[in-house]
Formats: C-alpha cells, sequence, structure tokens
C-alpha cells in the first residue's frame, strides 16, 4: 500500500510508485482521509487525479479510506507499506509513524524510497501554494492529469 493524502498526486509520488512497482507485483495507492484536515482538492477529485495518473500501469489500484493505514492493511491482507521520502526531515518523520506502526502491528512492514534527486524539490503544499496563486504547476505534475477546479 502506498497511502498518503495526495493532494494533490504529484510527478515524485508517481516516481515512488513506479519504484515500488519493481518490488510488488501490486500497489494500492490510498488516499487517506483526515477529518481534521483540510484539503485542497475534495476526495473524488484526488481519486480522479491519481486514477488519470495510474491509468495503463499494471498492478495498480486506487482508493480511498478512513482510519489507521494498518487497520485498511489488514482488512486488504496488505503486509507492507511504502512510503517516500524527500530530505532527512521527511525520513525522520515517516521513521517515527512507522515505529509506531511496527508496535502496532508488528506484521505489517514499512518501506521507505527516496524520492528521485530530480523530484526530491516537488512537495504537495507547494504545489498547492502554486494553484491558489493561479501559478503554473507542469513542473511538478504529471503530463495529461487535468486539475480539476477546487472544491
Amino acid at each position: 500500500m502506498f497511502p498518503g493524502s495526495f493532494d494533490p498526486f504529484t510527478a515524485g509520488h508517481f516516481n515512488i510508485l513506479n519504484r515500488a512497482l519493481t518490488m510488488f507485483d501490486e500497489v494500492v495507492v490510498a488516499i487517506g482521509i483526515n477529518q481534521d484536515k483540510r484539503s485542497f482538492f475534495s476526495t473524488d477529485q484526488k481519486l480522479d487525479m491519481i486514477r488519470q495518473a495510474v491509468k495503463g500501469l499494471d498492478g495498480v489500484s486506487v482508493i480511498s479510506y478512513d482510519g489507521l493505514t494498518i487497520d485498511i492493511c489488514r482488512q486488504l491482507g496488505i503486509r507492507h507499506i511504502v512510503r517516500g521520502v524527500r530530505n532527512m526531515i521527511d525520513f525522520e518523520t515517516e521513521r517515527s509513524v512507522a515505529d509506531a506502526n511496527r508496535r502496532l502491528a508488528p506484521e505489517i512492514e514499512t518501506i521507505i524510497i527516496p524520492t528521485a534527486q530530480e523530484f526530491a524539490h516537488i512537495s504537495s503544499s507547494a504545489v498547492r501554494d502554486i494553484l491558489s496563486h493561479k501559478g503554473d504547476t507542469s513542473l511538478f505534475m504529471l503530463d495529461g492529469v487535468e486539475m480539476p477546479e477546487r472544491k
């Protein structure tokens, strides 16, 4: 499982997904719904953007879920969580989450993949900022994925 808020799904996320597909026959891209966090795009818009991005990729499914990632992993029989990191700050955050998940669900392992250098500067928050100021996000997003009107 490759979980995240994907608000929006960027070229960096796509890089991590493609690299995960070299390790796993199937990857579930899972949009976590956080009721306490205000999203830029609706869950349906994010699902649509990701489905556009992964069109033609074998072994990829896209879902949304509410609750703990380890709970949806258990429900679906998934034993690996894939997380991407851009830098050491991301790594420390992801390691802490992985450690907590391992304590709660020792049967589920987290795989941390560093983003390829050419995508390390891309963050969803930067893309949201550019979008909110009507800027050009084409350098950060995938070709062929239409950006929806903001919810």
